[in-house]
């Protein structure tokens, strides 16, 4: 059984001209980030590995969710894949996975996520939104070969 869970970015700032890579989060972001994390930990298990965009919002999100839960900022794998709006980049990653990983949680972007989610969930999303938390099951010993799975959780502000 493979378990995913989903988190898209906190709310990133448009204060400034720069490369859409390097927003970094608002304040209002920063304590959302930390109140998704609050919120989400008693649904997280003992085991996991956190996959994260290489963007710099997303990068703030992981960092604030693994310092709330104690989760050690050095294990998060940042990947420039996950750097994707787009949903088929985000299976190819994840169907690429190890299998040595059973549970994995990763951090993202819109529209990647709730294009995923409706793909490959079992109830529709309209839209995951930001700071949003989804969890999935799959009846599934590799995630290459993962397909319609079952939401356990969704947290939104």
């Amino acid at each position: 059984m493979k378990n995913l869970i989903l988190i898209r970015h906190a709310k990133s700032s448009w204060d400034f001209p720069m490369d859409d890579k390097e927003r970094p989060l608002t304040n209002n972001g920063k304590l959302a980030a930390k109140k998704m994390a609050q919120l989400s930990q008693s649904f997280l298990p003992k085991d996991y590995q956190i996959y994260c965009s290489s963007a710099r919002r997303t990068s703030e999100t992981a960092i604030i969710f693994s310092e709330v839960t104690s989760f050690p900022k050095e294990a998060i794998h940042f990947l420039d894949e996950l750097y994707t709006f787009d949903c088929s980049q985000l299976v190819k990653t994840i169907q690429g996975l190890t299998n040595q990983v059973d549970t994995v949680i990763i951090f993202g972007h819109n529209a990647a996520i709730t294009e995923f989610v409706n793909k490959f969930g079992d109830q529709y999303i309209e839209n995951v939104p930001t700071s949003g938390f989804v969890s999935m099951q799959f009846e599934s010993k590799s995630w290459n070969s993962i397909s319609k799975g079952k939401l356990l959780k969704i947290i939104v502000k």
